[in-house]
């Protein structure tokens, strides 16, 4: 009985691992960063065309709405780790910088704060390419 949580939300969490690895044993070791994998980055052309500026010839392109998702995203704390890489992945397709990226973080210490600022960047300089002409 020792090891049994006594906290109600620990208690539905290995009540959720439990059933999951009786349902499907492979469940027991997922991550949310495996899920991500299963969602590769989309290509430029693809992007334009969903989120660009194909349709809306005078509308924002793709490198500027992820730029402002990703600008979102740092505002909400940078709390959803896989949804700001893949931004970040997306927005690289897009054709966007490094620099870019990094100023577009840095822009929301103003308004979301410098917690929030710090944690969106570890995150995106972890998925960054490292390129020696664009570093940050």
């Amino acid at each position: 009985m020792a090891d049994t949580p006594t906290n109600p939300f620990e208690l539905m969490m290995t009540q959720a691992r439990e059933m999951a690895k009786a349902m499907n044993p492979a469940l027991e070791s997922f991550t949310p960063k495996g899920f991500e994998n299963l969602w590769p980055t989309m290509p430029k052309e693809m992007m334009e065309f969903m989120f660009g500026n194909a349709v809306n010839t005078e509308g924002l392109d793709a490198k500027t709405r992820l730029l402002l998702t990703l600008a979102g995203l740092t505002m909400q704390g940078a709390l959803a780790d896989a949804a700001v890489r893949q931004t970040v992945r997306h927005a690289v397709e897009a054709g966007a910088r490094k620099q870019e990226i990094v100023e577009t973080i840095g822009h929301m210490a103003v308004f979301a704060g410098i917690p929030a600022m710090t944690r969106a960047l570890e995150i995106a300089r972890s998925v960054l390419p490292d390129t020696e002409d664009d570093e940050t």
